[in-house]
C-alpha cells in the first residue's frame, strides 16, 4: 500500500467523481436492504397458505429441476397468484439502484478518458485487517480493467432487472427475489472494484452465497433446494484453492494488495515452483467460479432458478469472475508458463466437451448453459495464454449475446407457460419439442435471438466474431513464438500444446454454431408443436422484457466495435487494446516478448478457416436438421448409443455421484455418525468418562464417609504413618 499512499495525492482521478467509486456497489446493497425489509415485515398473505400446492411459479410449470416462473399467468383455478402489495415499490427501487450505479460508472468511465491510466486510482474507505505484519484495507481500485467490468455488471444488470419486472411480476416472493438480486450484483461489483485479494475475495464469496439462494429461489421443490447447494458446494472446493493462493501470497511476498503483489513478484523469479503453485492454486478457484472441468457440473443445474437468474450469472456475472481473477492477476501468471498452458489447455478441453454435450439437449436453457460453459472456456483459453485483452473482449461480448439468449428464451418459456396455463396444459414448456414455428407469433424475439445466435457462432460482423477470432489468432501465433511455446507441459512441448488447444477451438466452434442453428431450427421453425389450442395465445411478451432483448440486440451486433483487429480498413482499430494496456501490456509482452503478431496474409487465412467453419456448422444443421420430423416430447422416443450419452452429459453427475457423494455419505453416517460421534463421544466419552468415572468416585467417596468414628481414627493414623515414612525414608 505504500505506492498507494505516495501517489494518492497527486493522482489525477484524485478529488474527480472517482473518489465516489464506493457508491457504485453501495447503491444495490441498499436496494437490498430496502426490498429485503418489504419482503419480511409484509403482512400480506399472498398466494396459497402452503406454496408447494400451487407451484412457486405464475404458470404452474416447471422444467428438469423444478419450476420456472411464467410471468403473466395466474396459477391454477384453485390458488390464483396475488401480486405481493409492495410490487410496485420493488419494481421502481430494483432496477432504479442498479441504473443510478451504471450511471455514476459512466461518470468515472468520462472522467478516466481525459486522464492518465498508467497508475490506478485506490480509495481507500477504512483499516480492515490491521493485524500484526498482516496489513488489508478495505479499498477499493479504478483502473481501465475494473471499469470495463463495472460497465459490464451494471449495464447488463440493469437490463435483466427491467427484465425481471415483467417476468416475475407475479411470484409470491416477488420483493425477495429483487432483494437477492441486488445483493448479487452489489457482490460482484465488490469483486471487480476490489484493490486486494482479500476484498476481492468477499465479493467471490458473496456471489457464491446469492447464486445459491437465487437457484435455490423455489426452495421448496427439493430439487430447486439441491440445486442451489450443489452450486455452494462446489464452488467451495474452488475457494480452497483461492484461499492456499492467498495464504502463499503473504508468506511470500509480504503483501495481498494487488500493487504490492505486483511489485514482489518478479523477485520470486520467472517459472519458478512458487509461482506456479500460486498460480494454479489460483485456477483452482477460477475453475470452481468459472464452471471449468471438473468443477463445471454446478453451472447448467443453476437453470432451477428463474430464468433472469440464468442470464444473470451466466452472462454478466459470477461466472466470468475467474476470467477476472486471471485477467487482474496477468503480472503473476506472466510469470509462470506452466500454469498458463494449464489454464489454456483446461479450457480448450471444457470448451470442447461442453459444445459435445450441447449438441443433444432439448431442454431450451439446458443449450445455453453448456454453451455458458463452452464459451468461458474460449476465455480460458485466451487469457491462459497470455491473450489478455482477447479474453476480457470475449467476456464481454458473451456478456451481450449470452444475455439476449438467456433473456430471448425466457421470453418463450414465459409465452409457452402463458399459452398453457390458458388451455390447462401440463406439459414442459421448456422442452424445444414442445415448441416450433414460433417466429410467427413472436417475430421480434425471433430476429434478436438469431442476432445473438450468429454472434455466437462466430459470423461476420457480429460481435462474438471479432473477439473469438482474437482468441484463436492469439493461440496460433504463441504457438509460433512466446514464453509458452519454450517451456513444456507434461512431457509435451509447449507449441505442440499450443496446436492441440488450437484445433480444440476450431472444433469446438464447428459444434457451437450447430447446437446454436439447432436450437433456433427447433424453437422458431417448422410447425407449431405447443397444441391447436396454445397458438392462439401464442404472443411477444411485454415491452418491459421485449425492450431490453433490443438494447442487447443491437450490442451484439456492434459489440465487435470495440477492437477491431488492425488488418480491417475501416472503423476504431484495438480500442480495447489501448484502453487494458496500462493494466496487462506488461505481462502480455512478457508472454510474447514484444514479437510481432502474425503476418496479414496469415491472419486472413485464419480468419477465412474461422468463418468457414462457422458457416458449415450452420449449413451442416439446416441440411440434417428437420424441424417438420420432430415430435412433441410426449411422443418422443427414447435415445440410445451416443445420443443417450450426449442427453445424459456423459454421466459426470452419476460418475461423481458414486465415486464422492455416495462414499462421502457413507463414511459420513458409519465412521463419523456411527463410529465417532455416538460410539466414542456418546459411549465412551459421555456414558464412561462423563458417567462412569464420576460414579467410581462417588462409589470410592461414599465409602471412606461411613460415619464409624473408629475407622476414621483409622485411616488418620494411617495417613500420619504415610506422611512420616516419606520424611524419614528421604
Amino acid at each position: 500500500m505504500l505506492l498507494q499512499e505516495a501517489t494518492r495525492g497527486v493522482h489525477p482521478l484524485s478529488g474527480s467523481i472517482a473518489e465516489w467509486v464506493w457508491l457504485i456497489p453501495l447503491l444495490p446493497f441498499l436496494g437490498f436492504l430496502i426490498n429485503g425489509w418489504l419482503s419480511i415485515t409484509s403482512a400480506a398473505h399472498v398466494g396459497p397458505k402452503d406454496p408447494s400446492a400451487a407451484g412457486h411459479d405464475a404458470a404452474g410449470h416447471g422444467d428438469d429441476h423444478g419450476h420456472d416462473s411464467g410471468g403473466g399467468a395466474h396459477g391454477d383455478d384453485h390458488h390464483p397468484v396475488v401480486r405481493h402489495k409492495y410490487a410496485g415499490l420493488v419494481s421502481i427501487v430494483g432496477p432504479a439502484v442498479l441504473l443510478l450505479s451504471f450511471g455514476l460508472t459512466l461518470a468515472i468511465f468520462m472522467a478516466m478518458l481525459g486522464v492518465s491510466r498508467e497508475a490506478p486510482f485506490v480509495r481507500t474507505l477504512f483499516s480492515w485487517i490491521p493485524a500484526g505484519d498482516l496489513h488489508v484495507d478495505a479499498a477499493l481500485q479504478v483502473d481501465p480493467l475494473s471499469m470495463v467490468m463495472t460497465l459490464v455488471v451494471t449495464g447488463v444488470g440493469t437490463l435483466i432487472h427491467l427484465f425481471s419486472v415483467g417476468y416475475m411480476q407475479d411470484d409470491p416472493g416477488y420483493p425477495r427475489y429483487f432483494a437477492y438480486l441486488n445483493l448479487f450484483v452489489s457482490f460482484m461489483l465488490v469483486l471487480v472494484l476490489g484493490a486486494s485479494y482479500p476484498v476481492l475475495f468477499v465479493g467471490w464469496e458473496g456471489v457464491g452465497l446469492c447464486s445459491y439462494l437465487l437457484i435455490g429461489f423455489w426452495f421448496t421443490d427439493k430439487a430447486n433446494a439441491d440445486a442451489g447447494k450443489k452450486a455452494f458446494i462446489v464452488n467451495r472446493i474452488g475457494d480452497f484453492g483461492f484461499l492456499v493462493a492467498m495464504f502463499l501470497m503473504f508468506a511470500n511476498f509480504g503483501a495481498l494488495d494487488f500493487l504490492g503483489v505486483s511489485a514482489a513478484a518478479p523477485g520470486a523469479g520467472f517459472n519458478s515452483p512458487l509461482v506456479t503453485t500460486i498460480c494454479l492454486f489460483l485456477f483452482l478457484g477460477c475453475a470452481g467460479k468459472s464452471a471449468q472441468i471438473p468443477l463445471y457440473v454446478w453451472l447448467p443445474d443453476a437453470m432451477a432458478g428463474p430464468t433472469p437468474v440464468s442470464a444473470l450469472i451466466h452472462a454478466a456475472t459470477m461466472v466470468t469472475a475467474g476470467v477476472y481473477l486471471i485477467a487482474r492477476s496477468a503480472f503473476l501468471f506472466s510469470l509462470a508458463p506452466v500454469a498458463q498452458l494449464t489454464v489454456a489447455f483446461v479450457g480448450g478441453l471444457t470448451a470442447l466437451f461442453a459444445a459435445t454435450i450441447g449438441l443433444k439437449q432439448w431442454d431450451i436453457k439446458k443449450v445455453l448453459a453448456y454453451s455458458t460453459v463452452s464459451q468461458l472456456g474460449y476465455m480460458f483459453v485466451g487469457v491462459g495464454v497470455g491473450a489478455y485483452t482477447a479474453g476480457v473482449f470475449h467476456l464481454v461480448t458473451h456478456a451481450f449475446f449470452k444475455a439476449l439468449l438467456f433473456l430471448g428464451s425466457g421470453s418463450v418459456i414465459f409465452a409457452m407457460h402463458r399459452a398453457y396455463h390458458a388451455t390447462h396444459n401440463h406439459d414442459d414448456a421448456q422442452d424445444m419439442r414442445n415448441m416450433g414455428g414460433l417466429r410467427r407469433y413472436m417475430p421480434v424475439t425471433f430476429i434478436l435471438m438469431w442476432i445473438a445466435t450468429l454472434a455466437i457462432a462466430g459470423i461476420p460482423v457480429f460481435a462474438g466474431f471479432f473477439s473469438k477470432d482474437e482468441i484463436l489468432g492469439a493461440v496460433f501465433a504463441r504457438a509460433h513464438e512466446s514464453t509458452l511455446a519454450q517451456v513444456s507441459w507434461l512431457g509435451i512441448p509447449g507449441s505442440a500444446l499450443l496446436f492441440i488447444i488450437y484445433a480444440m477451438g476450431l472444433t469446438a466452434a464447428l459444434l457451437t454454431a450447430i447446437y446454436m442453428t439447432r436450437m433456433m431450427l427447433y424453437t422458431f421453425h417448422g410447425p407449431n408443436r405447443s397444441g391447436e389450442k396454445e397458438q392462439s395465445h401464442l404472443a411477444e411478451a411485454p415491452w418491459v422484457m421485449t425492450g431490453p432483448l433490443v438494447v442487447l440486440g443491437v450490442l451484439s451486433l456492434f459489440g465487435g466495435w470495440l477492437n477491431l483487429p488492425a488488418l480491417l480498413p475501416v472503423g476504431p482499430i484495438g480500442v480495447l487494446d489501448h484502453w487494458l494496456e496500462p493494466v496487462v501490456g506488461t505481462a502480455t509482452n512478457a508472454v510474447t516478448g514484444g514479437a510481432a503478431e502474425v503476418a496479414h496474409g496469415t491472419e486472413w487465412a485464419l480468419i477465412g478457416a474461422a468463418v468457414a467453419i462457422a458457416v458449415a456448422g450452420i449449413l451442416i444443421a439446416i441440411v440434417r436438421l428437420k424441424p417438420e420430423r420432430l415430435v412433441p416430447k410426449a411422443q418422443a422416443p427414447e435415445e440410445h448409443g451416443i445420443e443417450r450419452v450426449l442427453l445424459n452429459k456423459y454421466y459426470v453427475d452419476e460418475l461423481y455421484d458414486r465415486v464422492v457423494v455416495r462414499p462421502t455419505v457413507w463414511i459420513s453416517r458409519n465412521v463419523l455418525a456411527t463410529g465417532v460421534d455416538e460410539g466414542i463421544i456418546d459411549k465412551l466419552l459421555v456414558t464412561w468418562v462423563g458417567t462412569g468415572i464420576p460414579r467410581l468416585f462417588g462409589w470410592f467417596g461414599s465409602r471412606l464417609q461411613s460415619g464409624q468414628v473408629g475407622t476414621y481414627a483409622w485411616v488418620l493414623l494411617i495417613g500420619v504413618i504415610a506422611v512420616l515414612g516419606a520424611f524419614t525414608l528421604r
